[in-house]
């Protein structure tokens, strides 16, 4: 036998000898080595599995770590040579998933749940009007320009003593009751209600202590100015209808007499008083000026009771009437007339009775 055919025989054989080809076993255990081939052809490149190709990007698995992971294909005891270990595919490391880039929101004021309002501001307190008022002087007022005999002037007279007393009875009243408005009037014109207002005002205005405004709304016939001899200073602030219906401010209208006693002033003649006395800005106009001068009584000196109806549209701006009587004049049937239009809308302080003939009253020259 040749040796090409002895070649040929040995392949024969080679191939019925070898068992069928396991269904575990990978394709790479079916090439036969490189020295079973003829050396004319040299030995072919190994052809692997592609799926158990590593990736490129997968990094090489450690020796250890492919040995553990191997496992052989065949194990049974035949004469065929060894059969070929294919290594399991490594698991590469596992790349974290990419994180998609979040943008963060943009930022923004957020509203707080509980805002806190802050308070309006408060206006600045209003100064003390009695340090913005005009001053005028009646202390020094001559004997002879007082048309009416003045109490400051004679302090040891009856008469003093009894506006003296007469003050003293009224703040007694008024405090007992919380009252300061003190309408001063008569039945009749002519009674001597000017003479009473200024001297009880200037009685009032000793009490230590004490702040006193006295009011001329006798706006038919004003008659404190001249009792006072203030004509002039009259002839600058005294317009009280236009302070009464809210035209001339507080600091602009009153005049101050001391540190105790404030004048409202009148000079000309206003023959629509009632319709004036009547407006809801008279009222407003008098309670703001009792509040900011912090006056502790304020005395009206008001028109005849029977004469217009004057002191009936102003009694609910008023505590209590003080009812000036004339010994001369003045008669029951009046006094009793007054009473009934004062009952129900204010209370009767008392009567006073001027130019007594005994001595015991006030006396006045009108």
């Amino acid at each position: 036998m040749t040796d090409q055919g002895f070649k040929k025989f040995r392949r024969r054989r080679k191939r019925e000898d070898t068992p069928a080809a396991d269904p575990l076993r990978s394709d790479a255990s079916r090439v036969s080595p490189a020295q079973d081939l003829p050396a004319d052809q040299g030995a072919p490149d190994i052809q692997q599995d592609p799926v158990a190709a590593p990736s490129d990007a997968a990094p090489a698995t450690p020796p250890r770590e492919a040995a553990a992971l191997s496992e052989p294909v065949n194990t049974k005891d035949d004469d065929s040579p060894p059969a070929k270990v294919v290594p399991k595919r490594p698991q590469s490391a596992a790349k974290p998933a990419p994180q998609p880039s979040v943008m963060p929101p943009p930022e923004r004021s957020i509203p707080p749940i509980f805002q806190i309002e802050q308070e309006p501001a408060l206006p600045a307190p209003l100064p003390d009007p009695w340090l913005v008022m005009r001053q005028v002087e009646i202390t020094g007022l001559g004997r002879r320009r007082s048309r009416l005999p003045l109490v400051d002037y004679f302090r040891t007279s009856p008469t003093a003593r009894a506006f003296d007393l007469l003050r003293t009875r009224m703040l007694h009243t008024l405090r007992d009751h919380g009252w300061k408005r003190v309408a001063i009037c008569a039945p009749t014109a002519k009674c001597g209600a000017s003479f009473t207002a200024a001297n009880l005002a200037l009685s009032l205005a000793r009490v230590p202590g004490s702040r006193t405004v006295l009011m001329d709304m006798n706006l038919r016939n004003p008659g404190v100015a001249k009792s006072l001899g203030l004509e002039r200073a009259a002839l600058y602030s005294g317009d009280m209808p236009g302070f009464l219906r809210g035209e001339l401010r507080l600091e602009d209208h009153l005049v101050a007499a001391g540190d105790s006693l404030a004048l409202g002033l009148n000079t000309s003649a206003f023959y629509n008083a009632a319709e004036v006395l009547h407006e809801a800005t008279c009222a407003a106009t008098i309670t703001d000026m009792i509040r900011r001068t912090c006056a502790d009584v304020v005395l009206f000196d008001m028109p005849p009771v029977l004469q217009n109806d004057d002191v009936a549209a102003f009694l609910p701006q008023v505590d209590g009437v003080l009812l000036v009587s004339d010994a001369e004049q003045t008669t029951a049937r009046h006094l009793r007339a007054c009473e009934k239009m004062l009952a129900g809308h204010t209370q009767l302080l008392g009567v006073v009775l001027n130019r007594a003939r005994n001595g015991d009253g006030l006396n006045s020259t009108d």
